[in-house]
């Protein structure tokens, strides 16, 4: 009785361990795992759900399915010339083969360094094959017209004007990739490494590229010489306008001023006729009478500058002694 009471018990205590254990386990969406027995890989788990395992003996590696994302440091790297640049990357990877994940890498961790390794002795390769220009534009567009976004504010200047005041920068070059280009080269040189570690490189994009403090300065001055060429132009622009202007304005005032000149003359003339008229009138009228008014007007005038008088015996003081002249 004793015997069977111990056996019941110990099959009791391996059931209720087994229960313990777990014999299930789940698979979450977006998650993948590996099944390990004793640290040998024995199976691979990618559908979502409850599953079954040895307890005790399977160990469940869980790792996950969906795109994750890998960011960079920001480094200083020289390109061709010789030009310090910063450069920060990111990338997007997933794990597209746990097998070889397991037996390589093992950890996510693992993975994100085994990635920076990889990512960024590429980009190091990449940039130092080529030159500055290539890493920082995309285009030519700003070999087209120097300058030209600066004369879109000056709707009335002529741009023809403008462009032919700029002197041309000869330190634009034209590019033969650009960075899309370069950030799709290193791409294609990363992928071919990180296969053998069950990694699937979706895209690097270079999120970030600056120059170094000595190249800015540079820059800044590049692109102070050529506002100050702008403006320099809108200036001899507006200077030009401004004497135009001033020139119709003096002509104007030219033309003005002759026609009032010419009008204030004639109606001058029309006065000093119908003075004539109106004085020929009255001194026909009574001659006596106009030519004693006109005498004291005279007297009136010129008496009171005279400093002295040594005689009044001349025929223009007649009219002092008696109102006839005489």
């Amino acid at each position: 009785m004793k015997k069977l009471l111990t056996i019941v018990v110990v099959v009791m205590v391996i059931i209720i361990g087994t229960l313990v254990a777990g014999p299930f386990y789940v698979i979450d969406e977006g998650e993948q795992a590996v099944i390990v027995q004793m640290g040998k890989l024995v199976d691979v788990v990618t559908d979502a759900g409850l599953h079954l395992k040895m307890p005790f003996i399977d160990e469940v590696v869980r790792y996950p399915k969906r795109i994750m994302a890998w960011n960079g440091e920001q480094k200083s790297m020289p390109t061709r010339e010789k030009q310090y640049i910063w450069v920060d990357i990111t990338a997007r990877w997933r794990i597209s083969d746990p097998q070889k994940f397991y037996e390589s890498i093992s950890t996510v961790g693992a993975a994100y360094s085994k990635l920076a390794e990889i990512i960024d002795s590429e980009v190091r390769t990449v940039v130092a094959e080529n030159y500055l220009r290539e890493t920082v534009r995309n285009s030519n567009v700003i070999m087209e017209r120097s300058g030209s976004m600066a004369l879109e504010i000056g709707a009335e200047i002529d741009p023809e004007l403008i462009t032919d005041s700029i002197q041309p920068d000869t330190t634009h070059e034209p590019i033969q990739k650009g960075r899309r280009q370069l950030a799709e080269e290193i791409l294609t040189r990363s992928r071919r490494m990180v296969p053998e570690y069950g990694i699937e490189l979706i895209d690097v994009v270079a999120r970030q590229i600056r120059y170094s403090d000595e190249l800015t300065q540079s820059v800044y001055a590049r692109m102070i010489k050529e506002r100050n060429q702008i403006a320099q132009a809108f200036r001899s622009e507006g200077e030009g306008k401004k004497a135009g202007w001033l020139g119709r304005m003096d002509n104007e005032r030219r033309s003005i001023l002759s026609a009032a000149y010419e009008k204030a003359e004639a109606i001058r003339g029309a006065a000093d006729a119908e003075a004539s008229r109106i004085y020929a009138d009255a001194y026909n009228q009574d001659r006596n009478f106009f030519d004693f008014w006109r005498a004291v007007e005279s007297y009136r005038t010129t008496i009171p500058k005279f400093e002295k008088t040594l005689s009044t015996d001349m025929d223009y003081f007649k009219y002092l002694y008696s109102p006839q002249g005489r």
